[in-house]
């Protein structure tokens, strides 16, 4: 199959379109949106020269699986899913932050931990912890949301204080954030596995809060298998994880953090199939449900009928 690199549609009553670094975004009749999730793939805030084969209906089929899983904690954008790679939802006005939520010490909060610091994003951490060991409880670190270079650190703090979000609506995002990784910890155990960390966005329609964009896929989340977890923490071992994370550590091998100046390293044919692979794995592990590929012979069509379809039924509604 051909991966899905970019798109280029003309639907029904369009009226914007946006290129995120890993989604298309239609806008319909200024009422609706029409998500394409390319097979694009980012790390370190950088977009990769190689589009991975599947990564876009896995990620499409995740985030479906688990917004209908937590509408009940809190409602979500969602209208339908037209095609493995498209979700149709209403149109939010996003908040200019990403709640992400921690359980365990890990990635860039571990990086920052070992760099000697002892806070992240206002919250303080105690001293002893070891890379992935688990938090005395669930923190949440959010970031600001850039539209184009680096998410920044950001305290709750700095929030409330700039006006970002206002104390109301904030108090409402971490209790939804914190639900929602319980909800999400709850279903992560079903499945032999940890959420470790993953990340939230929400958005507004009127005085009504929704949860966007996509929820509890190896791009927002990081697992580890909960069997072995223990063992491993007790000998220093490295964790055996689900996530994006064996991307960023190939290309940190390979001499690439996205900093001015580094060149990202050549995805060979192998590399590109290895990370398809993985994000199948990824899938059938998160979900339980088989992978079914679909390789139909031209996917742009397919893709471009199946959402005019639905748009149309939609704008006559």
């Amino acid at each position: 199959m051909t991966a899905i690199k970019e798109t280029n549609f003309s639907f029904p009553k369009q009226t914007n379109f946006y290129k995120g670094k890993v989604r298309d975004v239609y806008t319909i009749n200024n009422q609706f949106m029409a998500m394409v999730v390319t097979d694009r793939i980012s790390a370190f805030d950088v977009v990769l020269p190689e589009a991975i084969p599947f990564k876009g209906q896995v990620l499409n089929q995740i985030a479906a699986k688990f917004l209908g899983a937590t509408k009940d904690i809190v409602p979500n954008w969602v209208i339908e899913v037209p095609d493995e790679m498209v979700t149709i939802g209403r149109i939010c006005e996003p908040f200019k932050v990403e709640m992400v939520v921690r359980g365990y010490l890990a990635g860039h909060a571990w990086r920052e931990y070992s760099a000697g610091k002892r806070s992240v994003c206002g919250v303080s951490l105690p001293e002893g912890l070891k890379e992935n060991d688990k938090l005395p409880k669930p923190i949440i670190t959010p970031t600001t949301k850039a539209s184009v270079g680096h998410d920044e650190d950001i305290s709750k703090e700095d929030i409330l204080a700039k006006g970002i979000v206002s104390v109301e609506d904030y108090a409402h995002l971490e209790n939804y954030t914190y639900a929602l990784y319980e909800r999400g910890t709850q279903m992560a155990a079903e499945r032999g596995l940890i959420l470790v960390d993953t990340k939230y966005e929400f958005g507004k329609v009127g005085s009504d809060i929704y949860l966007i964009d996509e929820i509890h896929t190896p791009d927002s989340s990081r697992y580890f298998y909960a069997e072995g977890y223990a063992e491993r923490q007790d000998k220093n071992e490295p964790q055996k994880q689900l996530s994006k994370e064996f991307v960023r550590k190939w290309l940190i091998e390979n001499g690439f953090q996205g900093k001015d100046g580094q060149t990202v390293p050549v995805m060979t044919p192998e590399i590109v199939s290895s990370i398809s692979d993985r994000y199948i794995e990824l899938y059938e592990q998160i979900t339980g449900d088989k992978f079914v590929k679909n390789e139909a012979a031209d996917v742009v069509n397919r893709i471009e009928k199946n959402v005019a379809d639905s748009l149309n039924q939609l704008l006559s509604a």
